[in-house]
């Protein structure tokens, strides 16, 4: 059986590869709680994307609602808006969150 309401929310890991010395990459992963998007919103971001109307940076800021497995030199870092703004202008963070985004869409699809 389907229920048609759903959570407003899920929860999806994130991978980053981020570029260190001697040309190697840093791989790091976290989870970040997504916004549930309706169909209607899908088919506007896929149209936004394809003219150049929306950034990474911002389909990162609308569909993140939280997040776990991010630290710093003192520990758990919780979610708020300004910790959220300070992860996504770390380069690279926010394409990787947009990817997982997509991925979270993909795999349910190949899972039905």
């Amino acid at each position: 059986m389907f229920k048609i309401s759903q959570n407003p929310t899920y929860t999806w890991p994130v991978n980053v590869e981020l570029p260190t010395d001697g040309g190697r990459v840093e791989k790091a992963t976290f989870d970040v709680e997504f916004k549930r998007l309706t169909q209607t919103r899908l088919n506007e971001i896929k149209t936004a994307i394809e003219s150049n109307q929306i950034t990474d940076n911002e389909l990162a800021r609308e569909v993140m609602t939280g997040w776990s497995g991010i630290t710093d030199a003192d520990g758990v870092v919780p979610y708020s808006e300004a910790a959220r703004d300070q992860l996504l202008d770390i380069p690279l963070v926010s394409a990787s969150i947009v990817m997982a985004l997509f991925s979270s869409i993909a795999g349910a699809k190949r899972k039905n």
